[in-house]
């Protein structure tokens, strides 16, 4: 069944819902936020010229959330495909970008393979996270390649928040459908100059069959995974992270992180059908104030992607990547009103594979500097960047953000910036089979990109909203043809309309978000005026909480997602769908609580790939115990 909307429509769910008569105060962390990612600086989200959204702690135990895809499903102009479950490839597509269009940062560290340029997300566990950010728009300005769509920093566990505790431990346990079962056990805590935490964590779930595609030799032609293996496909995972920080009397501060998760998928296939994967992720960061008006900071970093792929426990192909890195940021405090960063990054990327690359090694230089000042109701905030990478040349970029305050609660933004994205080993050297179409193209040019955007924000009393309006064109998009190569698109077009709410309505809280998309392939060609693959053309969402009484509260969520086409050539039409969902909670003491999630209602078929299947009607239960802040 195909769902389609009209633009209006969609919009009028995602915001109507903040009117009402009857408001209360938002929570003052829900106010107080503070953001990084936008400008590489510290800033109050309130703040922040940017299109940003906050995925707290507290959100992520309120929605009782499985996996990042589910998280940032209701984040407006951004869609997620998923090829059969958890554990199994999990794309992002930020305001109609690609998913190598999209950074993803851990603790500020770059993450993701070198060799495909995707981030694991289907890996992460959401134990170890305590919030995310996400920024909307190019971002090369500050952070170099990759990052045209947006960038999503995901922050993990730190033990800040429970400044003047002692040792704290905390604990979950969930079990569900699927035969699924995850736990998580650590400990935090912090005084006035230190914090620290630790915790493990590990997950099962017997999963359902991945997909449901046909063999070479069907009659239909091949599709899909080009499998017809009817069996569920499970996925287990293990990890832990550790973070730990102190201040000095002077200002020294001296913070150091370290994540590892590793996983085994099972998934039907032809030539593979099971995975082994590691992630990890580590950094340290040295910042010191220079002067009154300076500071600087060092961070050295590394993170890993290894993969292992099986045939019925046959080892096919090895794949591991690294990424070691170091930024070194100075921030100068020129007036209360007025600060200047200067920066320099060098990445350098290198893999071994049991694939022959033409290539295995790469490194890139960055400088980078920007500008934010506020001169009464106006403020501004200028960006630019030089890259030099041995494998793709010299891009500079640059960004420029205006802000008018009209009065203290609305906020109008416009803002410019151009941006490039790299194209990946993967892309370039993948080596060829004998007898098949080629993997890999040597003479790729990089994305590059321009963004113009309008923007309305607001902070009345009862919580926060936003607007945007936005218009990317992109010259040498980078897409696969019907073969797999990869190859340059000569021109594509996007244009987007997005907002979110967040509302406090007397013991309800009230979010909503939706967007408007429109893709066009510009090149002349025979899929010239075609929509690009995999975005759906409207999405939306809904999400009602309540305190029903001193230990109760309840909640619901749905999500309409449009139609979207798998491939390029727009022949195969994937439909919309509508989902819902319940949820409730339990405050047995103030440190032990139980809850329930009840997923996908109505039980609903639907796929964001062609032939991989979604999970149907889904029932979580999880005890929690979280005696302090953590």
């Amino acid at each position: 069944m195909n769902i389609r909307l009209k633009t209006s429509h969609v919009l009028g769910l995602g915001l109507c819902t903040v009117a009402g008569p009857v408001w209360a105060a938002p929570p003052m962390s829900d106010l107080d936020d503070v953001v990084v990612t936008a400008t590489r600086t510290p800033q109050s989200a309130d703040d922040t010229l940017a299109a940003t959204s906050v995925i707290t702690r507290a959100d992520i135990e309120r929605r009782q959330a499985t996996s990042v895809a589910e998280l940032l499903a209701d984040t407006p102009s951004l869609a997620i495909t998923n090829n059969g479950g958890p554990g199994k490839q999990t794309s992002i597509y930020m305001r109609g970008m690609d998913n190598n269009q999209v950074l993803v940062l851990v603790d500020g560290v770059r993450w993701g393979s070198a060799t495909s340029g995707q981030a694991a997300i289907q890996d992460f566990p959401v134990s170890q996270i305590q919030r995310i950010e996400i920024v909307r728009g190019p971002r090369s300005s500050l952070y170099g390649a990759d990052a045209a769509g947006g960038v999503i920093q995901i922050f993990t566990r730190d033990g800040q928040g429970s400044a003047g505790q002692g040792p704290t431990p905390y604990f979950s346990a969930t079990g569900g459908t699927y035969d699924t079962w995850k736990g998580q056990a650590g400990v935090s805590g912090a005084t006035p100059h230190a914090h620290y935490n630790v915790s493990m964590t590990g997950a099962y779930t017997g999963g359902f069959d991945a997909c449901r595609g046909r063999p070479f030799a069907s009659p239909a032609g091949g599709a899909g995974c080009y499998a017809d293996q009817p069996d569920d496909d499970g996925y287990n995972r293990v990890g832990g992270s550790a973070n730990a920080g102190y201040t000095f009397d002077n200002g020294v501060t001296v913070d150091g992180h370290y994540l590892r998760t590793e996983a085994d998928t099972e998934y039907d296939g032809t030539t593979t059908n099971g995975a082994h994967s590691v992630q990890e992720v580590y950094g340290l960061d040295l910042g010191a104030p220079l002067t009154a008006i300076w500071r600087s900071k060092l961070s050295l970093s590394r993170s890993r992607d290894q993969s292992r792929n099986d045939f019925d426990d046959r080892r096919v192909s090895r794949f591991d990547t690294r990424r070691d890195a170091l930024n070194w940021q100075n921030d100068f405090a020129i007036t209360d009103a007025q600060t200047f960063t200067l920066g320099l990054d060098y990445r350098q990327d290198e893999i071994t594979s049991s694939a022959d690359y033409k290539e295995t090694k790469r490194d890139n230089t960055g400088l980078y500097g920007e500008y934010q000042a506020r001169f009464g109701a106006h403020e501004i905030d200028l960006a630019g960047r030089g890259d030099h990478n041995e494998a793709y040349g010299d891009h500079a970029t640059g960004s420029i953000t205006y802000g008018y305050h009209i009065d203290p609660t609305y906020t109008v933004t416009a803002a410019y910036g151009n941006a490039f994205t790299a194209p990946t080993f993967n892309d370039l050297y993948y080596p060829d089979t004998p007898g098949f179409a080629p993997a890999s193209n040597p003479d790729l040019n990089a994305e590059k990109s321009r963004t113009a955007e309008l923007g309305l924000k607001a902070r009345p009393r009862w919580g926060h909203w936003s607007i945007h309006a936005y218009q990317t064109d992109v010259d040498d998009q980078i897409a696969l043809n019907a073969d797999f190569t990869p190859l340059n698109l000569d021109s594509t077009r996007i244009r987007g309309i997005e907002g979110e709410a967040t509302a406090y309505v007397g013991r309800w809280r009230v979010g909503a978000s939706a967007n408007w998309l429109d893709t066009r392939n510009e090149t002349t060609d025979a899929d010239y005026g075609n929509e690009l693959a995999r975005r759906p053309d409207y999405s939306a969402s809904l999400s009602l909480d309540r305190d029903l009484y001193s230990r109760f509260s309840a909640g619901a969520d749905a999500q309409l997602v449009g139609a979207r086409y798998n491939d390029l050539a727009n022949t195969n039409e994937l439909g919309g769908y509508a989902l819902f969902g319940l949820r409730g909670e339990m405050r047995v003491t103030k440190a032990w609580k139980v809850q329930a999630k009840l997923s996908n209602l109505f039980d609903r078929d639907y796929q964001t790939v062609d032939f991989y299947n979604q999970p149907g009607r889904t029932v979580y239960f999880t005890v929690r115990y979280a005696p302090g802040d953590t």
